[in-house]
């Protein structure tokens, strides 16, 4: 284990000893965070997904109302990024090295949700690339949540805490493109709807489908984006954003002419297509089909 002395004085392993997995990490960070000043409590957390899957046998928003509790990939087995929550996997991998191995030896509902800090104030989220929809965490949850800049996927060397961060600056120089440039975050403890969520923010391509009907049984307010909708000929433009093969598909999939988050989702229960196919193609929509992010 690495032996890098945090602020403090101790080392990672001295803090890292003893606990709880959720406040060894959170020590284990803060031992080793980079420079910077603490996040703006007016800054959010934003949990991104698509809201009309499966989560095993019911719609995702069934399942989290019967949770009450938003979990991690390593419950659920299913997510928008690489679907390596496992021991040994990529994100397991990951997870050890950011957290000096609190989680190596913990429940798979021990371990943390992911998200990104909006540090752009985006309508529609701080890491559109998730998914169409998201929850927007209150301020509070900032207290228990780590970061890192770029996304863990990249193995950055650098990370940080509300307390202590630099990220925001070096984000919003760019260099990333946008579906790249945010600010991963990671909530450590459980995620409780009714306590932990400030709202859950639809894509207007639900109102008045039971996807709208399921948020409003949620526990936390339903508040809408401007939406993404991305016309077929903008999509026939970038061939080489993620393949070929991929605008070909889109075309495919499009109804009257584009393609939104409720088209993908209906392609997605059908169990036509491969669901790593399909996150290329929202991929085009979020990139295109929006605002482009600032």
């Amino acid at each position: 284990m690495s032996r890098r002395a945090g602020s403090s004085g101790r080392t990672c392993a001295d803090v890292d000893a003893v606990g709880p997995p959720m406040e060894r990490a959170l020590r284990y960070v803060a031992a080793v965070a980079g420079a910077g000043g603490p996040v703006s409590d007016a800054l959010r957390v934003t949990m991104h997904f698509h809201p009309d899957r499966m989560a095993g046998d019911l719609p995702i928003l069934d399942r989290m109302a019967e949770d009450g509790v938003y979990r991690s990939q390593f419950v659920t087995g299913t997510g928008n990024g690489g679907l390596t929550a496992y021991p040994g996997g990529d994100r397991w991998r990951w997870e050890s090295r950011m957290f000096g191995g609190a989680y190596d030896a913990a429940a798979a509902e021990e371990r943390p949700v992911y998200g990104a800090l909006d540090y752009r104030r985006d309508p529609r989220g701080g890491a559109r690339r998730f998914g169409s929809s998201f929850f927007r965490l209150t301020a509070e949850t900032l207290a228990r949540t780590t970061f890192c800049y770029p996304d863990s996927s990249t193995e950055p060397t650098s990370f940080a805490t509300a307390e202590r961060c630099g990220f925001v600056e070096p984000a919003e120089a760019g260099g990333l493109d946008p579906l790249d440039c945010h600010i991963e975050a990671h909530v450590h403890g459980p995620v409780v709807l009714a306590r932990d969520i400030e709202a859950l923010v639809l894509d207007p391509s639900y109102a008045g489908t039971p996807v709208e009907a399921a948020a409003r049984r949620l526990p936390c307010a339903v508040e809408w984006h401007p939406g993404y909708r991305l016309p077929v000929d903008v999509l026939c433009r970038w061939p080489e954003f993620r393949g070929r093969r991929f605008v070909e598909l889109g075309l495919e999939l499009a109804v009257d002419g584009h393609l939104d988050a409720r088209v993908l989702g209906d392609a997605a229960r059908s169990g036509r297509y491969d669901p790593q196919d399909l996150k290329k193609v929202w991929h085009y929509i979020a990139r295109f089909g929006g605002e482009p992010a600032r």
